[in-house]
């Protein structure tokens, strides 16, 4: 298992830019999954993005074009970099992991993944 702290969310504006960082600790390689999941006030946690160890990535419909998941295996660390945001996008942002070479058919399911942070919180206004 590995341990995940997220940082980087705030309030911005709509239209406006923001980018989400996740560290990653402990016993940590690179054959990991990485996702990043959102839950707004009310709403199930949903699907964002996800990144295997070959660098595919995967995103939900509504971020498509907007959302752009990246890693830096030798910093260990995961990023959401975020564009054109929109007050649909405001919500509890939470990085995760699974130990996979790649990211299965699954990774929209929240049981796909073993590992999270505890979120951090983006409002657009």
């Amino acid at each position: 298992h590995v341990q995940l702290v997220e940082s980087g969310g705030g309030p911005v504006q709509a239209g406006e830019s923001l980018k989400l960082s996740c560290e990653v600790s402990g016993y940590f390689y690179s054959r990991y999954c990485m996702a990043w999941f959102r839950q707004a006030t009310g709403k199930e946690r949903e699907a964002v993005a996800a990144i295997d160890v070959g660098g595919s990535t995967k995103y939900a419909d509504s971020v498509k074009g907007r959302f752009t998941i990246s890693q830096d295996n030798a910093k260990k660390t995961l990023y959401l970099q975020m564009n054109s945001l929109k007050s649909d996008d405001t919500a509890m942002y939470y990085c995760a992991a699974v130990e996979k070479d790649f990211c299965p058919r699954t990774w929209t399911v929240e049981m796909t993944f073993g590992d999270w942070g505890p979120g951090t919180q983006v409002t657009v206004s």
